[in-house]
C-alpha cells in the first residue's frame, strides 16, 4: 500500500474522500496466483472492482475476465477492440467467461454475436440460451458448500449434484455444447475444506458424464480466494498446495482448469482516505463522523459482510471509538470500537484493503457523491 506521507500528499491534491488505487499491488496479486497456482488462469470477478483503469493493467498483466452483465463485458472489450476480428473473438473465446447463471433475454440476444461461454444451472436458461444465444458455449454451476464463507452464494445458483449430467444432457439435445462445469464456494471463503469437497464432487460429475457419451473439457473453480484482512487469514500459498494436490489428483492435464479471483486481486490494492467532519460525546464513548460512510465507500460493511478498520495518521494513546458516516441515516455506522487517538475536526484517516465490493457498490444516497478516484504506479 502507499505510505502514510503519499496518501497524505494525495489527500492534500486531491482532497478527500478519496479512493487510492494501487496497481503495483494488483500486478503483484495476479503475479502471486499465477505463481502459486500455475495451471490456473485467473478470470479476474469485474464486479468485486469494475473500474476500467484496473481491468487494463489486469488485462495487460495477463488475466482473463468474468463478467456479469453486459456492461461489464463491454468494459473488458473496450482492450480488445482494436483487434482483428479473428483475434477478437479468440480472446472471447478463450479469456472471457459471462458467469452469471441468470440472464435476461436482452442480454443473451447482445452476447450472441459474440459467441461466449456462458454458465447455466437450470432447465429454463437452457431454452432461453437456445432460443437468444445459441452460439454460446456452456458450463453448468453446481451448487458446492459454502460453510464458513463470508458470503454465501450456493442458497441463489447452482445445481444440485443429482441432476447435473440430466442438466448437461438436456442443453446437448437442444444443441448446445457444455464445456464443462463451474462452482463457486463462497466469497472470502476460509474454510479450505470447501474447495476439496467440491473438487471431488465436480470429478465425479466428470466421470458420471463421460459414462453416459458426454466428454467435458474445463473447470472453473469459482472464485472465493481470501484477501488478507487480518491475521486470521490462512496464507494463499497454503490454500494453493491444497488445490494442486486435488487437481493433480483428480483432473488430467488436458482439462482446462480456470478461476474467478475478484476479491484476491483487488481487495489490497486500494486505501480510502477520509476526514473527521463532525466529533461528539455520547453515553460516554467519542463518535466521530467521517466524509465516507456505508452508502459509499464502507458499502462493503452492509453488502459483503465485511468489516474495515480505521486508522489515524496521528499518534497517541489510543480510545474506544464509534465511527459514523456522513449521511442522516443511523444504519450509516462504521465501527462502534475502533481504537483511536483524539482526533480533531478537519484529521484525516485511512482504511487500507477497502478495494473490493467497496467503491463497486456506491451511491449517491443523502446527495453524497463517491469518494473521488486516483491511480498510483500505472
Amino acid at each position: 500500500m502507499p505510505s502514510q506521507s503519499e496518501l497524505l500528499k494525495l489527500a492534500k491534491t486531491h482532497g478527500t474522500p478519496l479512493f487510492v488505487i494501487d496497481h503495483k499491488a494488483l500486478r503483484q496479486n495476479i503475479a502471486a496466483f499465477k505463481k502459486y497456482l500455475p495451471r490456473v488462469q485467473p478470470y479476474y470477478a469485474v464486479k468485486a472492482n469494475s473500474n476500467p483503469e484496473i481491468i487494463q493493467t489486469l488485462y495487460k498483466s495477463g488475466a482473463s475476465f468474468d463478467v456479469a452483465s453486459m456492461p461489464e463485458f463491454l468494459i473488458v472489450h473496450e482492450n480488445i477492440k482494436d483487434l482483428t476480428e479473428k483475434a477478437r473473438q479468440d480472446y472471447i473465446w478463450d479469456k472471457i467467461i459471462y458467469a452469471n447463471p441468470i440472464k435476461a433475454e436482452e442480454t443473451l440476444r447482445e452476447l450472441d454475436k459474440y459467441k461466449p461461454l456462458m454458465t447455466y444451472d437450470n432447465y429454463e436458461e437452457i431454452k432461453k440460451i437456445k432460443k437468444f444465444s445459441p452460439n454460446a458455449g456452456l458450463a453448468l454451476r453446481l451448487k458446492v458448500p459454502n460453510t464458513g464463507a463470508m458470503v454465501e452464494l450456493s442458497s441463489k445458483f447452482g445445481a444440485a449434484p443429482g441432476e447435473a449430467v440430466d442438466l448437461i444432457e438436456a442443453a446437448h439435445k437442444t444443441g448446445l455444447i457444455v464445456e464443462g462445469l463451474s462452482f463457486h464456494v463462497g466469497s472470502q471463503c476460509t474454510n479450505f475444506e470447501n474447495y476439496v469437497q467440491a473438487l471431488n464432487l465436480a470429478s465425479n460429475i466428470f466421470k458420471e458424464a463421460k459414462s453416459r457419451g458426454y466428454t467435458l473439457k474445463l473447470l472453473d473453480i469459482g472464485g472465493g480466494f481470501p484477501a488478507p484482512y487480518d491475521a486470521n487469514v490462512e496464507p494463499f500459498k497454503h490454500l494453493a498446495k491444497k488445490l494442486n494436490a486435488e487437481l493433480k489428483r483428480l483432473f488430467p492435464k488436458e482439462i482446462e482448469i480456470l478461476a474467478e479471483p475478484g476479491r484476491f486481486m483487488v481487495a489490497t490494492a486500494a486505501t480510502l482516505v477520509a476526514k473527521v467532519v463532525g466529533k461528539a460525546k455520547r453515553d460516554g464513548k467519542i463518535c466521530y463522523y467521517i466524509n465516507d460512510g456505508v452508502y459509499h465507500t464502507f458499502s462493503g460493511i452492509i453488502f459483503d459482510h465485511c468489516h474495515y478498520h480505521i486508522k489515524a495518521f496521528k499518534k497517541g494513546p489510543r480510545h474506544i471509538s464509534a465511527v459514523f458516516g456522513p449521511t442522516c441515516d443511523a444504519l450509516d455506522t462504521i465501527s462502534l470500537s475502533e481504537e483511536l487517538p483524539d482526533l480533531k475536526l478537519g484529521d484525516l484517516v485511512y482504511s487500507e484493503n477497502i478495494g473490493a465490493y467497496s467503491h463497486a457498490s456506491s451511491t449517491y444516497f443523502n446527495g453524497f457523491p463517491p469518494a473521488k478516484v486516483v491511480h498510483i504506479n500505472q
